[in-house]
This record gives C-alpha cells, structure tokens and sequence, in this order.
C-alpha cells in the first residue's frame, strides 16, 4: 500500500493504494490482469480466492497448507463479493475480513499490501458484474468505487485486529516486564530479556516516559515514526509534542492519567516530525504503578495512521467535489451554507443560483465531451469572481452553480457578485474552432442568519432563477416571497392533477347561451372546476395551463367532453327532445392530438347524441398561421355537423381573410369589446368594430355570439347590432346543470309592445 506525499492545499494528490509489485505479478492469472474471467459467480471467486493465496501465503505464518489456507480465503471473497454488489452498499462488512486475516496469522505487512493490490487489481474483474464485459462507464466507475472502499475497510479492519492483538499481548508483557524490575534478583534477568525482546520487536511504537513527561525508552519502530534520528525523540519531554490540530481533551486526559486519577486514554494524535511534516498515529497511553500501587511511569503506543488519514482525505474530497470542474459539490455546499445559515447574530448571507441560458443547445449540436469543456470554463471564471472572504462557488449539477457569500452586510456585496459573474460570463468561450456566447439566468436569496433552512434558501432561488429566465435571460432577480408562494402553489397543483382526476375532484358548471332576439336559452357552455381539498374551488385559469405543461390536459379534456355531452343528452331527454346545444373548448394541445376525432364521435356515439348538438369552441390564437394539417381534424368534425365557434376572436392578429379557410361556424366575440359598451353613451370605436365584424360574419353565414354581457345597456346595445347569442352574468352566472331551465330572462329582452 503506497501513497506519495501530500501536497499543501492539494488532498486530491494522493492516490488509490496499490498492490505489492511483486506479489500480485506472481498470483496473476496466465491470461493476464486484462484477461476477462469465465464461468460462474462461484468458479471466479475460487480462482480470485487462489490468486489471491498465492500473493500472501509465502508471508502468512500459518501452519495450514496452500490448499487449506486458499480454501479459508474463499468465503472472505464471497464476503467481498456480496458488499461489492450489495444494495445499499456498506462498505463496513469489509472490517470483518481484515480482521480474519490477523486472525490466520497473517500479520507480515507485505501481507496487506499483496492483498490490497490484489483486491484492487482482480476483485471488480473477477467478481463484478460478468468481469464488467458489456457494464457501462458509470457501472465500471461505481464498482471500482465500491472496490477503493473496500480496500479501506478491509485496512481499517486489519490495522484495527493487528492493533487490538498487538497492544493486548505487548502492553501486559510490557506491564509484566517494567514491573517486574522489583521481584526477585533471579527473576530480574528473564524478565528483563522478555521486555526487551518484546519492546524492540513490537509492530507498534513503544514508548516509556517518567510521571514528569520525561522520554526514558523508545523502541526503533517509533524511532522510524518520527524519522529514525533518536535526538529529536530521546531525552525529550512529552510536553513538547503539543500539535495546533489536538482536542481539549486530549491534555486534559494526560493530567489525570500522571496524577493517578485514570489507568488508561486512546486518542488519535498528531505530531510534527523533525522535517515538518505531520505524523498521525492512535495512540494508547496506559500507567504503570509501583508494588505498592503509587503510579511510576506512564507507557505510550503509537500506530502510525499517517497513510490511512491521507486515504481518508482523499475520499472524502472525492465524495465532496465535483468530478468534472472540481468545484464543491452539492453535498459540501449544503454544508457550508448549513454554517452560514446557523451564524451568530448579525450574521448575513448572500446567495447566486445560477443556470446557463441555452447550455442544452450545445450539448446537442457539439456534443457532451464540449459541454463538459464549456461547463469547466465556467467553473473558472466563476471562481476568479468568488476571491472575497466568506466567497465561495460550487456546482450542484448539470449547468447549476451556486456563489455564496457571507458577512454583515451581504445585499450589496451579493449584488456585486452577480454583477461580476454575468460580466465574467459576457466574453465569448472558444471552443471547436468556434466562439460561444454564454449567458446565465440567476437568482438572488439574501437575508439575516437563522431564520430560514438550507433547503428553504435553495429553493428560493432556483425559483427566483427561473423567474429571471422568464424575463429573458442573462440578467438576476432577488427573491420575492409573494412570487415564491405563487410558484410553490403552482407547483402543488401539477402535482396534485392527475390524483385529483383520479378521485373526482374536477367538476362542471354551465353558462347559458342565450338568443338575442326571444331570450330563449339555446345552449350552455361548459366551464370545468376543481374542488380542491386545500384552496377551494379554482377556476380554468388556476389550473388549465398547468394541463398544458403536464399533458394532462388530453384526459382532462375528454373528461370534460364525456360529461358535457353526457349532460346535453340529459337536457335532451328533458326538454322533448329538442337538443340545447353544448360548447365544450378545446385546448391547442388537444388540437395536436391524434386521436381528436376519434374520441369525439366515440363520446357521441356512446351518448347518443347528434353531431349538431355539440360546438367545440378553439382559441383564435390557436389557429393564427395554422396550416391545412391542423386544420384538418377540425374540418373532418364540421363535416360530420359539430358546430365549431371561434373563441376569444380580435384578441388575436389573424388575417380575416383566413376566416374563409377555417371550418367555423360561429365567432365568439371577447368580451374586451362589450366593456366598452357598459356606460352610455358607447365608446363608438367599440361599437363601430363589433358592427363590423357582425357584417362579416353574417356574410361569411358565421353566426356571432358576445362574451361578457353585465348590464341591460350592453345586452340592447349589442342585440341593435345584430349579435345572434350572447351569455354574462347579465344573464346567469356559470351554475348547475339543473338550473338551465330554471332562468328568468324577464330583463334580458325587453318586452314587445
């Protein structure tokens, strides 16, 4: 196991530790490393079980044989090989492995360092997912991730085992030989040859200092430890070995441990060795009492832990930066946001959510290997804009970045940062012989310390970021409380739709259509509502956009159609037989959907009811530029006698000329233009454009119907023009199906003299 030296402020340096060259060469395969294995899952991990024999054997002091001691390796394999495929992975199952190994007597370190190269070079090979022939680059990557924490467990639980074994047997012969300096002369020569064969043979460092901290003996293993020069170890005293990174504690435990007041402290301490560089070892210190009980020295053994610490540094970067830009990932940022956010009083933070305007148009038409690039330069720009104190940039994914920025005064100090970041993302980016204009939406949160969580404040701004991306991009928004709640609602009730189409929350009031002339109601408009269990009842407006995004607006709408011809053939069925017409409006989703007039005449045919009974009512916006493959649908309907009306008609900037190719049989006047028409006299502007569009569409044999009739004056001013049908709360406000017939139309026509 090998790690090259760690670099200050680089902890990404160390690398994965390897096999022993020598040992793994040897229990290689014929084939070779590259080799991929056949077979089972139980023949492959027989034959990784040998190879992995053959590296440690010839160092294993064990009184088995090859044989016995290949077939003892075979279930620690099958351990290996269920945590490296186990879902969840937990790495720990790899302690008890490690700790076998001490258990077989295999405590030489070549021993280790031949089965950690072996695990790392064959046991993802040999044991992974079919030797990992045909996985995929993230499956490879995943498993050799899962093998690299293997490794480490497998250490963890070997040097824990050795450790545990060695400071059982070395600390009570320790004890035993240090004491029995008082026994009798005889005895005195065994005992002393017994320590001192213990003491320099010991896998562990081994020192003994005096009550006052003095160094009186050190074995060569601590020696080594500290650099092998026994001047800056020897004669020393203990209280010269303080470290800027030891816990409180730690001296604390020392105090009581000389003074008497406790036999024994284990705690992981760092130390400086003559060059500078640090050593980390667990250290356990014990105290040695005299025949009468008086405490006499104290006894301190040290594990070197230097290199498994660098292992851990370096996983744990891994686990906390982003692979492809090294920024902190998700994971880190959330941690130092959780800090800002818990700050003292007074404390505030700032906060930049960026997305990339148009990033997923590069990775289509350059590829994702030039994204990837894209995505790096990004990251350091973004980073040279980051420089202040308490500044920090991380990238939580995708084309997602985040800045943070702390301090007392944040507002101007997070203003300025997104002020630098969009300049810093304003010079084009060279990429493939060509240069890319980036630009970024970003959403701003900054507030005082404690009063929100980090998830609150992530989302926040990515909603505020969305909001800055519907303004036009390239540009940043603080967050805004009232637009949080707006977009939070929004986002509930998408997720609620299909569950509450489920369970019938959707219902349908109708608002009569009325002629003009006889005041005789001649149909009804469908108007779909939701009763929601939490905001009550909602209108279209709340939800029907919301369809169109989910595409749940298609079931939605035949719904709405099952009940609303349903309900026709019902007012049918009460009236005599004569038919009220229906209006049902179509979405232009629903416009684009294949099975648009198939699923109108199944509804009719099922309910019975004629074609001419049912009017579909389509946006004029919907229409505007159609060409003769949308308009088709609707055509195929008006042939077989379903009326079509023109809805919300002059909102729009068709040409009316293009009402001679559309299969309209109605205009549905918006009621923009009967406003004008609720104070007397009329705006005559309004009036002279609904007369005219009345002419129009009375020669084109287009009836018209007005929206949003309120007042007597609008209802007789709009009958003198010549509207065929008309509805408004002049005349009934949408309700029940049942009260259709029950209007009283006495003031919606005057009375004939």
């Amino acid at each position: 196991m090998r790690l090259p030296a760690q670099t200050a402020g680089a902890p990404d340096a160390v690398a994965a530790p390897a096999a022993t060259p020598a040992a793994v060469a040897a229990a290689a395969p014929a084939a070779g490393p590259a080799a991929a294995p056949h077979g089972g899952i139980e023949d492959r991990i027989a034959r990784f079980a040998t190879i992995w024999g053959r590296a440690i054997f010839p160092v294993t002091a064990t009184s088995l044989t090859r044989t016995e001691f290949e077939r003892h390796l075979v279930p620690l394999t099958r351990t290996l090989t269920e945590a490296l495929h186990a879902r969840p992975f937990d790495a720990a199952v790899a302690h008890r492995v490690g700790a076998d190994l001490v258990a077989v007597h295999c405590t030489d370190p070549e021993a280790l360092a031949g089965t950690l190269g072996v695990i790392e070079s064959y046991l993802v090979l040999y044991c992974g997912p079919d030797g990992l022939e045909g996985s995929g680059v993230e499956a490879t990557a995943e498993y050799h991730a899962r093998c690299a924490r293997l490794q480490h467990a497998m250490a963890a639980g070997y040097a824990r085992a050795l450790r545990e074994r060695t400071l059982r047997e070395q600390e009570a012969i320790a004890r035993s030989a240090l004491t029995a300096r008082t026994d009798a002369q005889q005895a005195l020569h065994a005992s002393e040859e017994r320590f001192r064969a213990v003491f320099e043979g010991a896998a562990v460092g081994i020192g003994i200092a005096d009550l006052d901290g003095n160094v009186l003996e050190v074995n060569d293993t601590l020696l080594q430890m500290f650099g092998g020069l026994e001047g800056h170890v020897r004669s020393r005293n203990v209280s010269e070995w303080g470290h800027p990174d030891d816990t409180p504690h730690v001296w604390r435990m020392y105090g009581e441990l000389v003074r008497g007041e406790r036999e024994s402290y284990r705690v992981e301490k760092p130390y400086y060795r003559h060059d500078g560089t640090v050593l980390w070892t667990n250290l356990t210190v014990s105290l040695l009492r005299d025949a009468d009980g008086k405490p006499q020295y104290q006894l301190a053994l040290m594990e070197d832990t230097t290199e498994r610490r660098l292992l851990n540094l370096r996983l744990r970067y891994e686990a906390t930066h982003d692979a492809l830009t090294g920024l902190p990932n998700r994971t880190l940022f959330f941690e130092r946001l959780e800090k800002a956010l818990s700050g003292a009083g007074g404390s505030r933070y700032g906060l930049c959510y960026l997305d990339l305007d148009g990033f997923k148009t590069v990775n289509d038409s350059l590829g994702h290997s030039a994204g990837d690039r894209l995505l790096v330069e990004v990251a350091d720009r973004l980073q040279s804009c980051a420089t202040g104190p308490g500044e920090v940039v991380a990238r939580l994914g995708g084309d997602e970045f985040v800045a943070l920025t702390t301090g007392p005064d944040t507002e101007q100090k997070v203003t300025d940062l997104a002020v630098r970041i969009l300049s810093a993302l304003s010079t084009p980016i060279r990429l493939e012989g060509r240069e890319l204009t980036v630009r970024g939406s970003i959403g701003i949160v900054e507030g005082p310390a404690k009063e929100r969580t980090p998830a609150e404040v992530l989302r926040s701004a990515d909603i505020t970021m969305y909001r800055a991306k519907a303004a036009g991009g390239n540009r940043f928004e603080f967050a805004d409380a009232e637009a949080d709640a707006r977009a939070i609602t929004r986002h509930g009730l998408t997720n609620a739709l299909p569950a509450a189409l489920e369970r019938g929350e959707f219902f349908i009031e109708y608002q009569p259509l009325v002629h003009m002339r006889d005041g005789t109601v001649r149909g009804a408009e469908a108007l779909v509502r939701w009763s929601h269990p939490q905001y009550g009842v909602l209108g279209p407006d709340r939800f029907i956009p919301l369809a169109e995004r989910t595409g749940l607006i298609v079931p939605l709408g035949r719904w709405v159609l099952e009940e609303s011809v349903r309900q026709a053939r019902i007012w049918q069925c009460q009236n005599g037989g004569s038919a009220l017409r229906v209006n049902v409006n179509l979405s232009p989703t629903q416009l684009h959907h294949p099975g648009l007039v198939a699923d109108t005449v199944a509804v009719l045919e099922k309910s019975g009811l004629a074609p001419g009974a049912l009017c579909l009512e389509v946006t004029e916006s919907a229409l505007i530029g159609a060409d003769d493959e949308l308009l088709e649908p609707l055509r195929r309907l008006a042939a077989l006698g379903v009326d079509i009306a023109l809805d919300d008609f002059g909102t729009g900037y068709s040409n009316l000329a293009n009402l001679r190719r559309l299969p309209v049989s109605v205009l549905k006047l918006d009621r923009s233009f009967t406003q004008g028409m609720q104070q007397q006299p009329a705006n005559p502007v309004d009036v002279k454009i609904v007369e005219g569009i009345v002419a129009l569409a009375h020669s084109l044999e287009l009836a018209v119907t007005v929206e949003g009739v309120e007042t007597g004056a609008q209802a007789a001013q709009l009958r003198a023009l010549g509207c065929d049908t008309a509805q408004g709360w002049y005349y009934a406000r949408p309700g029940a199906p049942d009260r259709i017939h029950a209007l009283s139309l006495s003031d919606a026509v005057p009375t004939p003299s």
